[in-house]
């Protein structure tokens, strides 16, 4: 062989070398290859005609479907997870490349706005653990359809588990609304599905337009309304009536054919009221009550601070505890009961805040407690608090 001969092999071998050197890759890199056979649990691959991979064991990554029914012949990638095994094997993982193409696929999902099925997996307090094909991912109970919503009396978060865990193993139709590789966070939502399928139908709705339905739940936050074409609403415990409430039950029941405007449309969430259906009895109360009237009431709240009583269908007046009597009351629940019916005097009018004063007939009440304390500014002591000092504070804070 001539020295030419020799320098042109030479030169042609270093750049073989040098292209398949830069070619090598390295532990993380993905690979693509063509796979050579499957056999118990093992898949070997040719590494573009580098070197042969095998993937094995957990590295299968047998929860994506791509990697189920592998056959010699198919086109697959891999991550490296060791150059050469004891076999002169390089070592490959579906696991590594499978997680990370799943993990791209959820992130385009949610980007072209598509449905997909998941399973339901278990269930805690906060909501239902899925399985999203290849990964995990967690629904929220807020993200539930309304069909699907627990609506449990009370709050009860057992009873609220126990409905939710009725739900595994059931499969669901969801968006994907977050995705966040690196905390490993895939959040979906079965509400956002619904939203769409009622698209059309929300369209067709506004602020102000009056609905008929049906009393579907009552909750102590407030009442749900089914009407349309399977819509649902939520009228809250204050706009359900003019006066003050402790339970919607105490207005409604289920089932109750009902009338209500809507105030709000967020999405699937819509807000109702029935009360504003109503001319506000309050806006004409100046002119059916005025203060030093005597009325007739019947009490149907007995608190520490005081009593509420009704004193028609549509007006509540409160009697503060300093208006009951001109002696000291020991227990306030000794002396009246629910449903008792006595005669009061009307103290205050504020139709603005919704509020009545009563006063029971005969006690002199709050002006001779002043006058009295008048009288004895001379002396030295301090004037003691009381908690008739603060009746509106504690009105407020029972009818919270």
């Amino acid at each position: 062989m001539t020295e030419e001969v020799k320098k042109s092999v030479k030169q042609d071998f270093k750049t073989l070398f040098q292209t398949y050197a830069v070619n090598v890759p390295k532990v993380g890199d993905v690979v693509k290859g063509k796979v050579i056979s499957v056999d118990k649990g093992e898949v070997r691959v040719d590494i573009e005609g580098l070197t042969t991979g095998i993937i094995r064991g957990h590295e299968l990554f047998t929860e994506s479907r791509e990697y189920n029914a592998l056959k010699a012949g198919d086109p697959v990638e891999a991550t490296v997870i060791d150059l050469e095994n004891e076999n002169g094997e390089m070592e490959l993982s579906f696991r590594i490349a499978g997680f990370q193409r799943a993990w791209d696929k959820m992130k385009k999902i949610m980007k072209d706005g598509l449905t997909i099925k998941a399973k339901v997996t278990a269930a805690n307090k906060g909501g239902l653990m899925m399985k999203v094909e290849a990964l995990a991912g967690f629904m929220p109970v807020s993200q539930l359809n309304p069909d699907h919503y627990p609506r449990v009396a009370g709050g009860d978060k057992n009873r609220i588990l126990d409905k939710l865990n009725e739900m595994v193993n059931h499969d669901l139709e969801v968006k994907v609304i977050d995705v966040d590789e690196k905390e490993e966070k895939l959040i979906v939502s079965e509400r956002a599905v619904w939203e769409d399928s009622q698209k059309a139908v929300l369209d067709t709705y506004k602020p102000g337009d009056t609905v008929s339905g049906e009393v579907s739940a009552l909750t102590s936050f407030g009442a749900f309304i089914k009407f349309g074409e399977g819509l649902e609403g939520l009228v809250h415990i204050s706009e359900i009536a003019w006066q003050r409430i402790d339970h919607p039950k105490d207005i409604l029941k289920v089932g109750d054919q009902v009338k209500a405007q809507i105030i709000q449309l967020d999405h699937s969430k819509i807000y109702l009221s029935i009360k504003r259906l109503v001319d506000d009895p309050w806006k004409k109360v100046a002119e059916k009550y005025k203060i030093g009237d005597e009325v007739t009431g019947k009490i149907i709240k007995v608190e520490p601070f005081g009593l509420m009583v009704a004193l028609d269908k549509e007006i509540h007046g409160l009697a503060h505890v300093s208006e009951l009597s001109d002696a000291p009351i020991g227990n306030i629940h000794d002396k009246f009961k629910v449903g008792q019916e006595a005669t009061f005097a009307v103290v205050s009018v504020e139709p603005m805040e919704h509020r009545l004063g009563l006063r029971v007939a005969g006690v002199k009440g709050k002006s001779a407690k002043k006058a009295t304390k008048t009288d004895e500014e001379t002396k030295p002591e301090a004037e003691p608090k009381t908690e008739e000092a603060q009746p509106e504070a504690n009105e407020e804070k029972a009818a919270e």
